[in-house]
């Protein structure tokens, strides 16, 4: 029971700070609530017993993907309208959001009923390092591994372009 109150608690906190990030007109301020939410989002990782994810999203995201988007933000000299009022929704996005909260009702209801049916203890090793470094270097996991690092690599080299640009 003390499990499900701490996941649930997890999970709106995660949620609102996912809304605050959307809402806020100062992108320094939305990634900075997007780091709340990065680690919100560990802390439920933890509860999955699934510890080496969340390191990784502690290091990979809260850290270095984010330390990115701050670079690109300030690179790009982004500034917020600090007075500027968020405009009244129109009655077709009321409609759209009460459509959203009933979709977003169906799924907790869906998911809440897949978590009571019992998949049995997880395999020896389960999510271990060693396990999932196996799964990586093996070679069954190796070409997407390849492709993200190369993806992150070119959007350095567009990052320091763009920069130098402006110089």
């Amino acid at each position: 029971m003390l499990q499900a109150v701490i996941f649930y608690t997890l999970a709106i906190a995660a949620v609102i700070a996912g809304v605050v990030v959307v809402t806020r007109r100062n992108p320094i301020s939305a990634a900075l609530a997007l780091v709340v939410a990065f680690f919100f989002q560990a802390a439920l990782y933890v509860l999955l017993d699934a510890h080496f994810v969340a390191v990784t999203q502690v290091l990979v995201y809260a850290g270095a993907i984010m330390v990115l988007f701050v670079f690109v933000i300030m690179l790009l000299n982004l500034r917020g309208d600090q007075g500027a009022a968020l405009p009244q929704p129109s009655a077709r996005a009321q409609v759209g959001l009460a459509v959203a909260g009933l979709v977003g009702t169906g799924l907790v209801t869906s998911l809440d009923a897949l978590r009571r049916v019992d998949m049995g203890p997880a395999a020896e090793g389960f999510g271990t390092i060693q396990q999932v470094g196996g799964l990586i270097f093996d070679g069954t996991y190796l070409l997407p591994f390849e492709v993200a690092s190369v993806l992150l690599t070119v959007a350095m080299v567009g990052a320091v372009v763009l920069a130098k640009r402006e110089i």
